[in-house]
This record gives C-alpha cells, sequence and structure tokens, in this order.
C-alpha cells in the first residue's frame, strides 16, 4: 500500500519523445531569444517581441507557435491580443540555457 502511494507523489519522469520536442522546441537562436524576452516581458504580445527583436511578423509568428507546441511557452487572449508567458518547462528550460 505505501509503495503505491509513494508513486503516485513521485515525478514521472519524461519519455525520450516528450525530452525531443522540449528540446527541439529551444534548438534556434531566435527561439531562444523570444524565451529570453517573455521572461523579462511576461504577457509580451507578438508586436511587442517583434519589436524587440527587429524581425519579421510572419517569422517570430512561426517561431512563438513552435515554442507553445514545445510546451515552452503559454498564449492567454487578452481582448483582441494574445499575450506569452513562460510555462513551467519553459523556466526550467530557459534556467538550463543561462547556466548552459
Amino acid at each position: 500500500m505505501l509503495a503505491k502511494k509513494r508513486k503516485k507523489t513521485e515525478k514521472q519522469q519524461k519519455t525520450s519523445k516528450q525530452m525531443e520536442r522540449h528540446l527541439k522546441g529551444v534548438a534556434n537562436h531566435r527561439r531562444i531569444e523570444i524565451l529570453f524576452i517573455v521572461a523579462e516581458n511576461d504577457g509580451a504580445t507578438l508586436d511587442s517581441i517583434c519589436e524587440i527583436m527587429n524581425g519579421n511578423i510572419k517569422t517570430i509568428s512561426e517561431h512563438t507557435k513552435k515554442l507553445v507546441q514545445a510546451g515552452l511557452i503559454n498564449k492567454s487572449r487578452h481582448g483582441r491580443g494574445v499575450g506569452h508567458s513562460l510555462s513551467p518547462y519553459g523556466q526550467r528550460f530557459l534556467k538550463f540555457i543561462r547556466t548552459f
């Protein structure tokens, strides 16, 4: 009985597929830069990210989409705009990148 309780409270290790998805999410210098920007500007819109990066909105949009698919950033609607914030895994990866 105790073993069952312990298993439920232990964190489950990520599968290799899940790890691949996260790693591919940060496998681009622009996506890494977006992670830093979103960390410093919680709720940053696509327009503000583009302005900070001095980049093309279509390109930055694709990169943010891939970061969302990788589970590293979250999107939330704010009226007509969409705000971006780091997910818990995004925070972990950012911490890892800073120490790398």
